[in-house]
């Protein structure tokens, strides 16, 4: 029993190290010409080179740690680290990025623990058995560093560390922590509201010295920014529109479950319906290209709107996180704030990649741990969010591996949940029809369309039902999720019909007697 945890790394690192020679995207491509651009280019070049079109956008830690990597690759082929060698892809350069992939796994998987011991799940015990089995073999994680290729395992674990630190009262190591995380990757600014408002709460107000707390915890998350930043601050403007983008469009070419998947899908719909029909259609959100689209029939939605709705949207559970005066009960409504901020910046954000759902149900695998309703809130979005992920893994080869990791992981995840709380979650009918459309989708994708020709006639369909169908799950997550989190009642109109029968019933039976 008691080995099951370097079981699990083993099985993990073994499954892995199988998909050395799978299918790896353009993301593979883009971090080798970053390995090549900090090594080979200056300093002062490196947030200014275009020789590739998969420029250097990410923070500085991230570009320092790539340097890094360059310090080894250098030994394993020299030519990766040749700017102009663009799409130079050697054995010996794709078993590289691969391993140095799996290596850094090893933070997320220190983060993992650090982060149940905080939380008082006790090794040994079935609640940690099934914490490591469903962050260990994410699925989610398995399908974007591990096939499609990115390095987001390691970040997480900056994350659960900054999380671990934070639940243990070591508020100032937590700062620093995730101070360094938005310095590798800032998309984790989705979740720093959750962070801001639970330090301003139990750190600067809760200590009794407001203004030297301010300064200590300000000084601290100022310091990886100013190292981070430091050796670029003449070239500021240029590494911020890096960064920020906003001409990229308020959709990615797929489209991620969000609700502007659902608004441009109805915008679609509208334009059938009407039969509308203008010379903009060629750059309408369906044309596959990362750019700056209009809508036709609805409005244009800017980036102003989106970041206009994020923050209403995150209020509520940021004020019910404030207003919370018992530091256990903060403790995991913090948790679940993260899952909302991360969720809300998902669902209402600019230009958001279907990557961006491992935020949320990252943290949701350990929420899943400490509350079977958080449990079976957890399977919902997992059933959604994972499926989500499939159009990263379009190649013919990869349609067993992905449905049957998949499915497998679905299965696993089901299991252990009814193992930890001793009965199985409870689904309602509607959610288990739900779980079965899924079924439809490759049906469609692989059978019904190749026999009536439909795929070439509509090759984008696929793309379009697999995001609007798993983003309606996810809007049902975030509806449900929010309400249960705020403490509110979802309305039962038939229960509440069923007691005022029975209260009216009660009464005359008592003015009978």
């Amino acid at each position: 029993m008691r080995g099951y945890f370097w079981q699990l790394v083993g099985i993990s690192c073994a499954i892995k190290v199988l998909l050395l020679p799978a299918y790896y995207s353009t993301d593979f491509e883009v971090h080798r010409n970053w390995l090549a651009i900090t090594h080979s280019l200056p300093l002062n070049r490196w947030y200014l080179d275009a020789t590739s079109e998969w420029t250097l956008d990410y923070p500085p830690f991230f570009a320092y740690f790539e340097w890094l990597l360059s310090q080894v690759a250098k030994y394993v082929d020299p030519n990766m680290l040749i700017v102009q060698n663009l799409n130079y892809a050697s054995v010996r350069t794709v078993h590289f990025q691969r391993i140095s992939v799996i290596i850094m796994d090893l933070i997320y998987m220190l983060g993992v623990r650090c982060c149940m011991a905080a939380l008082g799940i006790v090794p040994s015990t079935q609640k940690h058995i099934a914490g490591c089995m469903l962050l260990f073999l994410n699925v989610g994680l398995i399908f974007v560093d591990h096939i499609h290729f990115q390095y987001n395992g390691f970040l997480f674990g900056i994350l659960l560390l900054s999380i671990s630190a934070l639940l243990r009262q070591r508020y100032l190591w937590s700062a620093f922590a995730f101070a360094v995380l938005l310095n590798f990757k800032h998309i984790f600014l989705y979740m720093a509201p959750a962070f801001g408002v639970y330090l301003l709460k139990f750190y600067c107000l809760a200590q009794g010295n407001f203004g030297q707390n301010t300064l200590r915890l300000l000084a601290v998350g100022l310091v990886p920014f100013v190292l981070s930043f430091g050796p670029f601050w003449h070239q500021l403007p240029q590494l911020m529109s890096r960064l920020f983008p906003f001409k990229r469009g308020l959709t990615h070419a797929y489209w991620a479950p969000n609700i502007w998947a659902l608004y441009n899908a109805a915008d679609k719909v509208a334009v059938v319906a009407l039969k509308r029909t203008t010379e903009s259609e060629a750059t309408s959100t369906t044309s596959g290209l990362v750019q700056e689209v209009q809508h036709i029939v609805l409005p244009t939605i800017t980036p102003s709107i989106t970041f206009a709705l994020t923050f209403l949207f995150m209020l509520p559970i940021l004020i019910k996180l404030y207003m919370t005066r018992s530091r256990e009960q903060a403790r995991l409504l913090f948790m679940r704030a993260v899952v909302l901020c991360s969720c809300s910046s998902f669902m209402f954000g600019w230009h958001v990649h279907e990557k961006a759902i491992l935020m949320c149900l990252i943290p949701l695998c350990l929420l899943a741990l400490l509350d079977r309703r958080d449990a079976r809130f957890a399977y919902i979005l997992a059933v959604a969010g994972y499926y989500s992920l499939f159009p990263l893994l379009f190649e013919v080869d990869l349609l067993v591996p992905r449905y049957s990791l998949y499915m497998t992981y679905m299965a696993m995840m089901y299991g252990q949940l009814e193992r930890v709380y001793k009965c199985k979650p409870n689904f309602h009918l509607l959610e288990w029809i739900y779980f079965l459309g899924f079924i439809t989708i490759p049906i469609y994708e692989h059978i019904v369309s190749r026999l009536l020709g439909l795929h070439s006639l509509f090759p984008f369909m696929p793309l379009l039902l697999t995001s609007v169908y798993s983003g309606l799950g996810v809007l049902y997550f975030y509806v449900r999720y929010y309400i249960y989190a705020m403490d509110l009642k979802w309305p039962s109109f038939g229960k509440r019909r069923v007691t005022q029968i029975k209260s009216s019933a009660t009464k005359r039976k008592r003015k009978t007697k």
